[in-house]
């Protein structure tokens, strides 16, 4: 359901200056706040100031409000594990999953120019400017062709490519204000990572690339349906592709069992393809990328902006891992964890044991050859449990290398999806035949 539409900040000196007048009224809340308890007689400690309920919504609702880098930041920190952030923040951020408000009519038509040309109507018998989806770095219109092809326009909210890495820089600083970052966590090399990454998520003509890859790669397979491009209608911040009906995933979790299960055995199976034949990754867990087509009975699969290209070393080492996880072999996975580039920092041997302990936790169905019930598992909570008191350790600042942490995160909302609707599956079938 998308909401009233809002202007969004385009300009640099804008969106820095909205950041700037957050953490003025968070500091304000702060002193109002200890004040309080100080003259009740309290003696509170400032990261509880801090983390405040009307603190850390101030934070998740200017993250909505700027969309871009800052809100996809926040996105991809409340899908984390628990690796980064506080249990208090990762709630309030979870709302950032949900869609955001739509660009002012105006910002639209100026975007279309700009991304289609002045004459962008001629490509379009009709076109809605309604959106029917609106999310972090653009919003989804519903149009016509001249040919009559029903088609999705996905348009990129302007001034978002421009502000990208100064978003990013600034959310560092909100979330280390707002005190949820342990303060010996060195995040330089990790923050830059995740500029190139989005960098290339607002490059659609990009997207449009590793989409029209998947459609080669799954061709012959007919369990999914990846959208066909519009190349004349696709520039680097408008994409146009088949507007393909379908239900939100996770209402499965209504279904028949046996369909829940082959939904999930799917999308597991094209995981491991991806990882280990393909080597092109789609990393983003969002629920909202994939919807189910009940009159065609095949999963869709939308939105490749978050697509990585994973090296032979990485793609081998992960086989390793999850080889050695499943022989019970501690040390061939320290030593596939390395190979993925684990362990490049100076780590502390109780702390170093604890990662490989979590890696095993989060192998657990792929080690049993049977039915894994997603339904009655609590292994997300375990891992996200276990992260969060490993990051939170004194003296802890392993960062673990990007291409990891976005591994990770699918596989983790792989986990989220097939417990959401319970499914039952053999983890351990489909992953064996890659690994030996």
């Amino acid at each position: 359901m998308v909401d009233k539409e809002s202007k969004i900040p385009s300009h640099r000196l804008a969106r820095i200056g909205q950041f700037a007048s957050l953490a003025t009224r968070i500091g304000g809340n702060v002193v109002a706040e200890g004040t309080k308890q100080w003259l009740a007689g309290n003696r509170p400690h400032a990261k509880d100031l801090l983390l405040t309920p009307a603190n850390l919504s101030r934070v998740a609702d200017q993250l909505a409000h700027l969309r871009g880098a800052a809100m996809k930041v926040g996105q991809m920190l409340s899908m984390d594990s628990g690796d980064l952030l506080s249990p208090e923040l990762a709630e309030v951020l979870a709302r950032l999953r949900s869609d955001a408000n739509p660009m002012l009519a105006k910002q639209l038509d100026k975007s279309l120019v700009e991304g289609l040309g002045t004459d962008w109507k001629r490509h379009f018998l009709s076109f809605n400017f309604k959106p029917v989806a609106s999310a972090s770095i653009g919003q989804v219109h519903k149009a016509y062709t001249d040919d009559g092809d029903q088609v999705a326009v996905k348009v990129q909210y302007p001034g978002i490519r421009n502000s990208i890495d100064s978003d990013i820089d600034n959310v560092a600083t909100l979330l280390n204000l707002v005190g949820v970052i342990p303060k010996d966590i060195d995040f330089t090399a990790l923050l830059e990572q995740a500029k190139l990454q989005l960098h290339a998520e607002a490059n659609y003509q990009l997207e449009s690339q590793y989409l029209n890859q998947y459609k080669q790669y799954l061709a012959t397979n007919s369990h999914f349906i990846v959208p066909r491009v519009f190349p004349a209608m696709t520039s680097e911040t408008v994409l146009t592709m088949d507007f393909v009906e379908g239900d939100k995933i996770e209402s499965l979790a209504n279904a028949p069992q046996h369909l829940r299960d082959n939904v999930m055995h799917r999308l597991f199976e094209l995981f491991f393809a991806e990882l280990f034949e393909f080597k092109l990754v789609q990393t983003d867990p969002n629920f909202a990328n994939y919807l189910y087509n009940h009159q065609q009975e095949k999963i869709v699969l939308l939105d490749f902006g978050a697509t990585r290209v994973y090296s032979d070393t990485i793609s081998e080492g992960y086989r390793l891992a999850f080889r050695a996880a499943i022989e019970n072999d501690t040390q061939g996975i320290e030593q596939a964890l390395r190979q993925i580039g684990f362990f490049s920092q100076t780590i502390v041997e109780k702390q170093k044991l604890a990662i490989i302990d979590l890696v095993t936790l989060a192998c657990e169905p792929m080690g049993i050859d049977q039915t894994y019930d997603f339904g009655v598992s609590d292994l997300a909570n375990k891992i996200r449990q276990r992260g969060s008191a490993l990051s939170f350790q004194e003296n802890y600042w392993h960062t673990p290398p990007i291409d990891a942490i976005f591994l990770h995160r699918k596989i983790a909302g792989l986990y989220l999806l097939a417990a959401r609707v319970k499914a039952k599956i053999n983890i351990h079938s489909l992953v064996i035949k890659h690994l030996y």
